[in-house]
């Protein structure tokens, strides 16, 4: 029978990087919260590439950290390495990518956790879900412990009746060989949701000391001092570099000579794999005239000879891969320290789900990370952190919080999954993002810090530095527009010196900024600032000079797309009583229930001309509600 264990605001189901952020976020707006785990040992753990960060993805970490996140801050304490991805591209496209110390990564989260007031850490597996008048309140777990709360968030990763394949072998799993959670999987399903089965994969990692590093590239991290946290002060110097080396025609001819004993070609493997991160059978087999693939090789800390091969992700039987592993330039002689293996589980269908990533089957339950169909730290860290947020809101009696696709790219996220869906592994790519040069790698503070002090995420001190930070912006981009710098020798000299042609009249400092050639630096030369300029606001200066009218563009198709955000949609619309709309759009917007009409015209399924139907009903609901 269970015991009544404990009461709280917010209950957060898991530990890995959706469960953390979830948990300290929901305490860090002062609601009294619980974390349970199933193992305390696996807090924030890597199973996979232990690296944070990537296009798209790392822009999402500088979002976590600009609304009071913590993965931000906690891979710039643990980094053995960190480079800005693109630097020969737009702003748009740059990210911070950062190679991770697994264990100390996970020691770190750990020890924040510990020492996070309002917080607790508490080993249990949550079997069932306490349920009241259909809403949550909160779990049980396998000990009968019954903990009650106001809101729950499931953050359970590939646990949901996890297996782990690996040639012929199959066995019931989570990652790395954890305990998975069976009975909560089969719970939700008696509440009714709708499941899917979904597959990712890790590769082998093989000793250090094995390698030949002769016949690899070095890929070292920049020299530039780096970091994804807006508070980080102090920066790791004594970075570790990672090695870059080929797959061969022979390891090609292993695969496909072995392709009947692979557990995703011989019918085993029944979920769907990640589009963007494949297994390199799917590679070889997709890609059969390309006569190799990168493979890169990701030490996983300072403190082991454990190396990550990173793109060669595979469930082939464990003696296939040592071969494929020998036929490798540079592992010829490697030794091979773990397999690598697939992985099966279950995921919720995210058009389940509010765009506060509440469920809208049961009230006050949350879901968040690749429970949602997600794949990556970084997807998951960022829903978890929504989910938190607005768990812990909801617990507190106060508005939630929503992020549109114009905020952030976890809003693209978000509203991505709730109002599409996901047939597959859902990776973030800049492409998902129809205003990307708004959501830059550089200014996800100036979207986002108000937003995190407004709901309390963001501290005092921290806001204040902010605001300073924005006024000098502001302040320098005034004086630029308003300085006229004539065509005098020293300013000719110094615009042809850079490849430019000379000023036939006297031009704006502002104006002459926006030339390809020049830059802030250059600027400062011919119109030097009173004051000392801080290298981020110089980056501010010039981005949005040069970009202005690129980024005005992307306002105005903001302002529109607010139009549409501002229609919304009453929550109890019966969309069997508007004529017009076309069957399969009537069935998508039932089953969506979207909140506004941007919302429902991004739906599969409804077309513009659906969108117009149910903007004249709306219309017309307003005048006949005027009429009354």
């Amino acid at each position: 029978m269970p015991y009544e264990a404990g009461t709280y605001d917010v209950i957060v189901v898991g530990a890995g990087h959706a469960g953390v952020e979830a948990g300290l976020a929901a305490a860090r707006l002062g609601a009294k919260t619980l974390m349970l785990t199933i193992n305390l040992d696996m807090v924030a753990f890597m199973p996979c590439n232990p690296s944070v960060g990537g296009p798209a993805k790392g822009i999402v970490v500088r979002e976590i950290d600009a609304l009071g996140g913590e993965m931000g801050r906690n891979i710039d304490k643990t980094h053995i390495q960190m480079r800005m991805l693109n630097t020969g591209k737009g702003p748009a496209v740059r990210a911070l990518r950062a190679q991770a110390d697994k264990f100390l990564y996970q020691q770190e989260m750990k020890k924040t956790i510990e020492n996070e007031e309002n917080l607790d850490l508490v080993q249990g597996l949550v079997e069932r879900l306490i349920i009241e008048d259909g809403a949550c309140k909160g779990v049980i777990t396998q000990t009968g412990a019954a903990y009650y709360s106001k809101t729950v968030v499931i953050t359970t990763g590939t646990f949901l009746r996890g297996e782990i394949i690996l040639g012929e072998l199959k066995y019931s799993s989570g990652p790395n060989n954890q305990q998975p959670s069976i009975k909560l999987s089969e719970h939700l399903e008696e509440l009714g949701f709708d499941l899917v089965r979904f597959k990712t994969g890790t590769p082998p990692r093989v000793h250090s000391e094995t390698i030949d590093y002769s016949k690899t590239e070095i890929q070292p991290g920049d020299d530039v001092p780096r970091a994804f946290s807006y508070e980080t002060t102090k920066f790791i110097t004594d970075q570790l570099p990672c090695w870059l080396t080929y797959t061969s025609e022979v390891t090609h001819q292993i695969i496909d000579d072995n392709l009947h004993r692979s557990p995703m070609y011989s019918g085993m493997i029944k979920g769907t794999g990640p589009r963007y991160c494949p297994s390199i059978e799917d590679k070889v087999v997709r890609f059969h005239d390309k006569p190799r693939h990168q493979i890169f090789l990701e030490p996983e800390g300072r403190n082991t000879h454990e190396v990550y091969v990173q793109g060669l992700s595979t469930s082939l039987p464990e003696d296939v891969q040592k071969k494929v592993l020998a036929s490798i330039p540079g592992l010829e002689n490697v030794q091979m320290m773990r397999a690598g293996y697939a992985i099966e589980y279950d995921s919720v269908v995210p058009t389940q789900l509010w765009p506060t990533l509440e469920t809208k089957k049961v009230p006050n339950l949350y879901t968040a990370g690749q429970i949602n169909g997600t794949s990556g730290y970084e997807e998951a860290a960022g829903q978890g952190l929504m989910a938190g947020i607005n768990a812990g809101l909801k617990a507190l009696e106060k508005e939630e919080l929503i992020l549109s696709r114009s905020d952030a790219y976890i809003g693209v996220l978000i509203d991505d999954l709730v109002t599409k869906g996901t047939n597959e592994p859902y990776r973030l790519l800049t492409s998902r993002a129809e205003y990307r040069l708004l959501l830059r790698h550089d200014n996800a503070d100036l979207r986002l810090t108000e937003k995190g002090y407004e709901i309390g995420m963001i501290k005092e001190e921290r806001y204040s530095k902010f605001l300073q930070k924005k006024a000098a912006i502001e302040s320098e981009l005034e004086r630029l527009k308003s300085i006229f710098i004539k065509p005098t020798a020293e300013v000719q000299e110094l615009i042809v010196s850079k490849g430019g042609s000379e000023l036939k009249d006297g031009i704006r400092a502002s104006d002459l900024l926006k030339r390809p050639e020049m830059g802030y630096e250059q600027i400062q030369q011919l119109v030097p600032s009173d004051s000392e300029i801080a290298s981020d606001v110089s980056e501010q200066v010039e981005i949005q000079i040069k970009y202005e009218g690129y980024i005005e563009k992307s306002l105005q198709q903001v302002e529109k797309l607010k139009k549409m955000e501002n229609k919304k949609i009453p929550e109890n619309i019966d969309y069997d009583a508007i004529n017009g709309l076309a069957s399969e759009a009537r069935q998508k917007l039932k089953e969506v229930r979207p909140l506004s009409v941007a919302q429902a015209s991004r739906i599969s399924g409804v077309n513009p001309a659906d969108t117009s139907i149910l903007l004249v009903y709306l219309e017309q609901g307003k005048i006949a509600r005027l009429s009354q």
